[in-house]
Order: structure tokens, then C-alpha cells, then sequence
């Protein structure tokens, strides 16, 4: 009956995970909404004023009619212009309703299974992994196998390749010091970027302005100063003053290192994190990878007071629950550095073993677990180990204690 219970799939908890897999292709329609009302409005303001201009012009008999007609062409030329910008835009939405369709049927199939021991549940974790696996890949920069993973697995629809792969190009163009696709991005949100307080454009410009300032280019820098950073001195005074301290101390003096240690050193890797932290808030993507959170929940549930312990002869990681002899997932090699900063199981239920004793530790464990431990690494009979740090007790240091 136990068995039973803990093979129920609880749905609600089981899609915890699932979130981003529905939420990302809404912030992408979003913004694709945002950018086709962003084009109506410029080209419609640009058509009215036009249209107002030239019937002004013929009324008045100002223009001649090859004016006029030349007029109208721009006109027509303009609304043309706005209907291919237009059936981009409605083409991309028509994808992105496809992906939400398709994400969702997936998730449907798991609230068609009752229990993991279905067959089908197989198939779907499967299907998942895949997913967490290409998401893994695509943050890391392995595009090309992230890529021939999803067709040959044929799940195109479930992730958001083209997003993932901008984000690394704008990343690595910032890590190899450029800023041109960055920038670019900012100005595309911007509005989304207002709302949501971001340093990023500010910190980009203000790299410009101190590569300027490094490259001697005073009369440059100034005017990038008055364009670009001082319309930021209300949200953000203690940097803009900082920045113009800069015209005063040139890299390479006496006092740069000692004044402005943060502004002359090497931004780039920061630059870099920002604006991968911002793009991952605007678009409600995790920033640590599914799989490391996927994996971080399942050692969790493994993991026991006796992990991680380390062998006082080899200093090798081991568990003590096997008796020292083997090494269990929490501790293994691949799985151990990401499993030592998880927090332990949290069991509602308690079994509590009849034989307690208290070790010199303070901790309560099984006397019977003790002697077979002992016996399984070769102590005598009056000797037994502690499995939280293998510490050798003699048995006369034992407590019994008893459950009230």
C-alpha cells in the first residue's frame, strides 16, 4: 500500500519544473505583439503626416500634380513596406502558437498517467530528458549537437533554439569585447528593459565611453559622455560622476588604479554575465540549467549525513553507508561537487530503529548497523565507527537511549 502511494504521480508538483517550457513562448509572443504594434503606430503617424502634407499642398495649389503623384507613391511604397514587416510578424506568431499547442499536448500526456509505474511514463521522462539535455547543451554553446539532438528526437517544437543561439552570439561578441550586437538588443527591448530597471544598456555604454577615454580620445568621449551616460545621472549619479571623473585621470597615471580600480580593469567577463542575467529575467528562463535543477532535486532525496565523507588515508570522498568499501551517487566523481551544496531528504515520516545508541558525536544510530559496519571493515569486537566521520569508538562510550 505504501508503494502505491509514493508511485502516484502528484501532476501539480510533478510540472514544477515545466514552467519555462510555457511561460518563454508567451514573453515571446509578447514582444513579437509589442513589435508589430510598434510598426503600425510609426508607419501609420508617417502616412497621416504625409497624407496631411500633400492634400494641404493641392488645396492650396502649391504642388503640381507630378508632386502629388510622387506623394502617393511614397505612400503606397510605405504600406507596403508595412505589410511585409507585418506578415513577418504574423508569420512568427503563427509559430509561436504552434510551439504553445504542441507543449501543451505534451504536458496533457502526463495528466493522462496516473502512476510511474505506466509504460508510457517511460516514454515521457524520456521526452523530457531530451529536452532538459538540449536546454543543457544550448546554454553551453554546443548548438550543432543540441541541434541534431532535437530532430532526431523530433522535438523542435519544445525548444527555443534561435533564442538561446542569439544569446550566445551576443555573449561571446561581449566576452571577445564587442558591444555592436548588445546594443542592438537593448534598443530592441528597451521598453521591457525600462520596466524591469536594467543597468545593461548604461554599463555598455559606459564601456564605450571608458574605451574612448583609454584610447586618448577626449573630445570623443565627451560627446558620447553627454549623450549617452548623462541622461542616466538621475537613476544611476555615483557612476555618472564617477565617469566623469575619468576626464581628469587618465589610465596609465599614478592615480588611475588607486581611484577608479573598478573602471579601468577588465569588464568584460561582468558585461557578460549581465546581460545573460537580464536576458534570462526578461524572457523568465532560470539561470542555472533545468538539468542542474532536475539533478540537484533528485541528490537531494538521496542524500544522507554519511556523504562526502573523506577518507582520512586517501582524502577520497566515500559512503560510509557501504561501509567505506564503495562509493555511492552523492559521492561519486562526476555527481559530487554539484550534490555538496543540496540540502538533505526531508522525510515527513520518521522510522525510528529499536536499538539506539548515542555515539560520542551526538548522533543516534542503529547498534546493530554499528557492529555489522564494524565487522564489514575489520574492527574488533569492542571497537565500532562512526559514519559520520569514521572516527574508531570504543562500544563502552556507547548510550543506550529509548524513544518517550
Amino acid at each position: 500500500m505504501g508503494d502505491h502511494q509514493y508511485s502516484i504521480i502528484k501532476h501539480n508538483e510533478h510540472l514544477l519544473l515545466d514552467q519555462p517550457l510555457l511561460r518563454l513562448p508567451v514573453e515571446l509572443l509578447r514582444k513579437n505583439f509589442r513589435s508589430a504594434h510598434f510598426t503600425i503606430e510609426k508607419e501609420t503617424s508617417a502616412l497621416k503626416t504625409l497624407l496631411k502634407d500633400s492634400a494641404t499642398a493641392a488645396v492650396s495649389g502649391q504642388s503640381q500634380p507630378a508632386d502629388v503623384i510622387n506623394n502617393v507613391d511614397a505612400m503606397l511604397t510605405r504600406m507596403r513596406g508595412m505589410k511585409r514587416k507585418l506578415q513577418a510578424h504574423a508569420e512568427e506568431e503563427k509559430g509561436l502558437h504552434k510551439s504553445i499547442g504542441a507543449r501543451i499536448n505534451h504536458l496533457n500526456e502526463l495528466y493522462d498517467l496516473q502512476t510511474v509505474d505506466d509504460v508510457k511514463y517511460e516514454d515521457w521522462s524520456r521526452l523530457r530528458l531530451d529536452r532538459l539535455m538540449s536546454d543543457y547543451m544550448l546554454r553551453k554553446g554546443y548548438y550543432e549537437s543540441a541541434k541534431q539532438l532535437i530532430r532526431e528526437e523530433g522535438i523542435e517544437k519544445l525548444v527555443d533554439v534561435e533564442l538561446f543561439e542569439r544569446h550566445g552570439r551576443v555573449r561571446n561578441d561581449l566576452l571577445q569585447g564587442k558591444m555592436g550586437e548588445a546594443l542592438a538588443w537593448c534598443a530592441e527591448n528597451k521598453k521591457e528593459l525600462r520596466k524591469l530597471d536594467s543597468k545593461l544598456e548604461f554599463q555598455l555604454r559606459l564601456q564605450t565611453y571608458i574605451d574612448l577615454i583609454k584610447g586618448n580620445k577626449t573630445s570623443e568621449a565627451i560627446s558620447h559622455l553627454r549623450k549617452y551616460i548623462m541622461p542616466f545621472k538621475a537613476q544611476y549619479s555615483k557612476e555618472v560622476l564617477q565617469a566623469c571623473g575619468l576626464l581628469a585621470v587618465q589610465p596609465g597615471s599614478r592615480f588611475a588604479a588607486a581611484s577608479y580600480p573598478e573602471l579601468y580593469r577588465d569588464r568584460w567577463q561582468m558585461l557578460a554575465d549581465l546581460f545573460a542575467k537580464t536576458h534570462h529575467t526578461l524572457f523568465s528562463i532560470p539561470e542555472q540549467p533545468l538539468l542542474h535543477i532536475a539533478l540537484s532535486s533528485g541528490l537531494s532525496a538521496l542524500k544522507t549525513p554519511a556523504c562526502h565523507h573523506a577518507d582520512r588515508r586517501t582524502g577520497i570522498a566515500t559512503s560510509m553507508a557501504n561501509g567505506g568499501k564503495g562509493v555511492c551517487p552523492i559521492c561519486s566523481a562526476e555527481l559530487k561537487e554539484l550534490a555538496v551544496h543540496v540540502p538533505y531528504a526531508h522525510h515527513t515520516k520518521s522510522h525510528v530503529q529499536p536499538d539506539l545508541v548515542i555515539l560520542p558525536s551526538g548522533r543516534a544510530v542503529s547498534e546493530q548497523q554499528l557492529e555489522d559496519q564494524a565487522v564489514k571493515v575489520g574492527l574488533p569486537e569492542t571497537q565500532v565507527m562512526d559514519p559520520s566521520d569514521g572516527m574508531i569508538v570504543d562500544k563502552a562510550l556507547l548510550r543506550k537511549i529509548f524513544i518517550t
